[in-house]
């Protein structure tokens, strides 16, 4: 009984350094695509606007999408500090799925205007 009792806390420890290391990685890592892709998203939007005549809808879709990119970003980290590896993993999903919809519609709004 006093072996496995020995043997048990390595394991622990193992899965604690992964845990504390790997996942701030993936944090770091989803943040900066998230960051990354409204970026590039932003600027596609810009580019449209200019190029086409009516520009009414294009800046306040940038708006939207800044916004909701900064209060992304802003979860995430404060999830990540704050938050267990487990929850914050399960809040990037989420976070990414919302995000990947909130782009998507703006694409297709700034594709609708432009046609």
């Amino acid at each position: 009984m006093r072996r496995g009792w020995e043997s048990n806390p390595h394991p622990k420890d193992c899965e604690s350094d992964a845990q504390t290391i790997e996942p701030r990685l993936v944090v770091v890592i989803v943040v900066v695509v998230v960051v990354v892709v409204v970026v590039v998203v932003v600027v596609v939007i810009v580019v449209v606007c200019r190029s086409s005549s009516s520009c009414c809808g294009c800046s306040s879709s940038v708006v939207v999408v800044t916004a909701v990119a900064v209060v992304v970003v802003i979860v995430v980290v404060v999830v990540v500090v704050v938050v267990e590896v487990i929850v914050a993993v399960v809040v990037i999903v989420v976070v990414v799925i919302i995000v990947v919809v909130v782009v998507v519609v703006v694409v297709i709004r700034v594709a609708e205007e432009v046609m």
